[in-house]
């Protein structure tokens, strides 16, 4: 390659202008490409977010939601190491509600349904006011790389721009394609122009990958429901926030609408099962299992009488309403017919119809779990990119993408968190160890450590790390310090402050409503009680008044304190094992020991430590003995060198 001037030749190209150099680009401006890029910028990267449209920009081409079990885990998680999305998801708010409050606090989940057209607004103005950050509407054709290292990529104007690092958060454009019915073309969502050269580019570069699919329901005009055969869904009285430094104390809220498929719906589908997409060979990808279609749910639930479908606003200043559980590939026409069938939705009219989409994506198998492509220096990928589904995945690895781009570039370690410290940390090993071969769904069943990761106390797990890096600046640190100091005195005021069994203290646990005292107690040891709240102690002993969410960490700290030590044992154990290291040039094939199998994974995957290597598909127990043994014998080996 050489260099004249402003100009770059190569054999591939004949001609083509270098009209920037950055540290950071990233491509995609969805969730994950908007993460990486604020992440980048705000620790000082000169960077590029390059985009198809700027339309695209936070656009939610599905659900109106954020959050959710497991989700909302996620954006608190995002939040408290200095990401944007709970800031943003709180604003454009419009109705939020706190899930699972039948079950124990570590699967409790905030969900809001968000105003999709201010979000998008909300979200550019905060791109395009970042310092360090350029934004730019262009299609990016080639990925460049030299000697094993990512130096820029092309776009189709011709132009080159430069960069150190590239993050790749594409999202469901590479090649994508609408299908519904007969229908199919070239497309991104929302009718967006797709990416249809940037996966010839990886291909020949070396990156692996695979076709999946996913799909989105019709949007219907609110005008023509009738809202009386509909129950309402209202949010909670009580009003939240996913950011840990929102200040928003009231939120006028839109009701959500609940109704059900019939016989009917389900006569017409299954009658046109032929016509669909999902059905009748027009989808190449694998979709997702825990997100189906309509059609799916009518023959894997062939006994079910009624399905579930969930009516949402899409904004305030809109009048489409998205049908939740709807999601269908079948001819336009048919998806009215079948809609019409519905309760509530007899004379709705369609506005969009719904449609599946085909895309390239990375076997996430490719990366480090810094989100580094292991061959290709540089290359990072976060979001759909990387097989999974959803917003809150995208932004997770998006943010974790940018923090590790920057932290490459600056010589420092890459922030890898592990899965005992965040449900991010659960995501990208699951993603980077294991694989997936459909899009990759978070869920709380897939973390081991629910009750240290839960969404009350994702602030306490990872501001520290955020402040660390960088990204966390002194207002929110100094609102975070506050807090933990105020939860550290009160548990300790509580254990300190001891109680008689009197007739007047046993008086005041009787209005309670929980059992007298026969002995002595300290006040932490009545709060582990379950029918004790912070807020009773504090009316029947005089206690300080307490923000509510240091009251609320406070009880769960005094209710779960042995289970919580429990894991944490669990959690020093597993430390053992991710603590041994295995070494980058470890021949895997040379150790004859190994199964075939386990060789041929190890070798692929490229484990940093045991812990990594015990959750590889097909590698056994017994195969991590010998490992054991391998690294023993070396390390022995090398003492006596």
């Amino acid at each position: 390659m050489v260099i004249v001037g402003t100009y770059i030749f190569k054999r591939s190209i004949k001609m083509s202008y270098i009209t920037d150099t950055f540290d950071v680009i990233v491509v995609g401006a969805g969730h994950a490409g908007v993460e990486a890029a604020l992440a980048a910028a705000r620790l000082g990267g000169k960077t590029l977010l390059a985009t198809l449209s700027l339309d695209n920009v936070a656009l939610m081409p599905c659900n109106p939601s954020i959050g959710g079990p497991a989700k909302g885990h996620l954006v608190r998680e995002l939040d408290a190491l200095g990401g944007q999305m709970g800031i943003s998801a709180d604003l454009a708010c419009i109705q939020m509600r706190l899930l699972n409050t039948g079950k124990g606090y570590a699967v409790h989940a905030l969900r809001g349904q968000e105003d999709k057209p201010f979000y998008h607004t909300l979200m550019k103005k905060i791109v395009e006011d970042q310092e360090n950050l350029e934004l730019k509407q262009l299609m990016i054709d080639k990925l460049l790389v030299e000697n094993g290292a990512v130096v820029g990529v092309e776009a189709e104007t011709g132009e080159v721009f430069e960069a150190k690092c590239v993050i790749l958060a594409t999202g469901t454009y590479l090649r994508g394609r609408i299908v519904y019915g007969q229908v199919n073309y070239e497309c991104g969502p929302n009718g967006l122009r797709s990416a249809q050269k940037l996966s010839a580019s990886l291909l020949e570069n070396g990156v692996e990958l695979m076709r999946f699919k996913t799909g989105t329901p019709a949007r219907i005009d609110a005008r023509s429901l009738d809202y009386s055969k509909m129950e309402p869904q209202y949010g909670d009285e009580e009003v939240r926030n996913f950011s840990f430094i929102s200040d928003i104390k009231t939120r006028e809220q839109v009701p959500c609408y609940l109704t059900y498929t019939n016989e009917a719906t389900h006569k017409i589908i299954r009658d046109n099962l032929h016509l669909s997409g999902m059905y009748n060979g027009m989808i190449e990808g694998v979709g997702p299992r825990y997100c189906p279609s309509i059609e799916s749910k009518i023959v894997r639930f062939a006994n079910k009488e009624r399905h579930q479908l969930f009516i949402e606003p899409e904004g305030r200043s809109t009048n489409e309403m998205y049908v939740q559980g709807m999601s269908s590939s079948l001819p336009a026409h048919i998806q009215l017919q079948f809609m019409q069938t519905i309760p509530g939705l007899e004379h709705c009219k369609m506005m969009r119809a719904g449609y599946a989409i085909d895309y390239d994506c990375l076997d996430p198998l490719q990366l480090r779990p810094s989100l580094e492509h292991k061959a290709i220096s540089g290359l990072f990928s976060a979001g759909q990119s990387n097989g999974t589904s959803g917003y809150e995945e995208a932004a997770a690895q998006g943010l974790m993408a940018g923090i590790n781009a920057m932290m490459k570039i600056n010589g420092r370690e890459p922030l890898v968190l592990r899965r005992d410290e965040a449900y991010i940390g659960v995501l990208i090993d699951d993603l980077v160890t294991k694989g997936t071969s459909e899009p990759y769904r978070m869920m709380t069943s897939r973390a081991e450590y629910r009750l240290l990761l839960r969404q009350d106390n994702a602030d306490l797990r990872l501001t520290e790390k955020g402040r660390a890096i960088g990204l966390v600046d002194d207002k929110r640190y100094g609102i975070f310090t506050e807090k933990r100091t105020a939860l550290e005195r009160t548990v300790s005021e509580l254990g300190k402050q001891n109680i008689s069994p009197s007739a007047e203290n046993n008086a005041k646990l009787d209005a309670m409503g929980t059992a007298p005292l026969r002995s002595g107690s300290s006040l932490l040891d009545l709060l582990r009680r379950k029918e004790v709240t912070y807020s009773k102690l504090q009316q029947a002993f005089g206690l300080s008044e307490l923000a509510p969410q240091v009251a609320e960490q406070a009880e769960i700290f005094a209710k779960y304190e042995g289970y919580i030590t429990k894991q944490r044992q669990e959690v020093e154990r597993f430390m053992k094992l991710e603590n041994k290291r295995l070494p980058d040039d470890i021949d895997y094939r040379a150790i004859k020991e190994l199964s075939s199998e386990a060789a041929e994974k190890l070798d692929k995957v490229r484990p940093a430590n045991i812990g990594q290597a015990s959750r590889i598909s097909g590698v056994s127990p017994a195969d991590i003995s010998v490992l054991m043994i391998a690294l023993e014998l070396k390390r022995r080996k090398e003492q006596e060198e």
